[in-house]
C-alpha cells in the first residue's frame, strides 16, 4: 500500500511539474466588429447624468471596473495617459464603476489616482445592455456613430490597447 501511495504521489508531482512550463505570450490581435451599442444614462460621481447620446461624434472607451480590482487599478495610469494624449482626436474615456460602496468611495480613489477622465456609477441596466460583464475589467470601444467596435475582457497593456483605439480614431 505504501508503494502505491509513493508511486501515486510521484506521478502527481511529475504531472504538476510538467504542466508548469514557460508560458509564451500571444500577440494581441485586434478583433474589430461593428454592433450597435445600447443607449445609456449613468450618474457621474457628482450626481449629474452622462448619456451615451452626449458622446456621439466621439470615440469612446467604456471601461467597466472597480476600485478593489487589481487589474483594473493597473490599467488606470494607461487610461490617464491615453485621455491626455488623444483627447484632441475626440477620444473620451468613461470609467463605469461597479463598486457597491457608492460614489464617495470612487471619488476618493479617483482623487488619489489623479484620474482625468469621466467616471460614472454602473447599474444592472447598462451591464445587461452590453451583454453582461463576467470579468472586470471589461472594456468596450465605441466609434463616432455609436457602434461597438471592440470588446476586451481582462487587462491589456496601454500600447496594445492604444493600437486598437487608433484603428477606430
Amino acid at each position: 500500500m505504501k508503494r502505491l501511495t509513493v508511486a501515486f504521489m510521484s506521478a502527481a508531482a511529475v504531472s504538476l511539474w510538467a504542466g508548469c512550463g514557460a508560458v509564451e505570450e500571444v500577440p494581441v490581435v485586434p478583433q474589430i466588429t461593428s454592433v450597435a451599442g445600447p443607449e445609456w444614462s449613468l450618474a457621474r460621481l457628482d450626481g449629474s447624468v452622462l448619456r451615451s447620446s452626449d458622446l456621439r461624434g466621439k470615440v469612446v472607451v467604456l471601461d467597466f471596473w472597480a476600485t478593489w480590482c487589481p487589474p483594473c487599478r493597473a490599467e488606470i495610469p494607461g487610461y490617464i495617459e491615453m485621455q491626455r494624449d488623444l483627447a484632441g482626436e475626440d477620444l473620451v474615456i468613461v470609467g463605469v464603476s461597479l463598486d457597491e460602496g457608492g460614489p464617495a468611495v470612487v471619488q476618493e480613489f479617483a482623487d488619489r489616482m489623479g484620474i482625468n477622465y469621466e467616471l460614472v456609477m454602473g447599474d444592472n441596466e447598462v451591464v445587461n445592455g452590453f451583454g453582461g460583464v463576467q470579468v472586470i475589467p471589461t472594456t468596450f470601444l465605441i466609434d463616432r456613430e455609436g457602434q461597438v467596435r471592440h470588446r476586451k475582457e481582462g487587462m491589456m497593456s496601454r500600447e496594445d490597447y492604444e493600437s486598437i483605439v487608433r484603428e477606430v480614431l
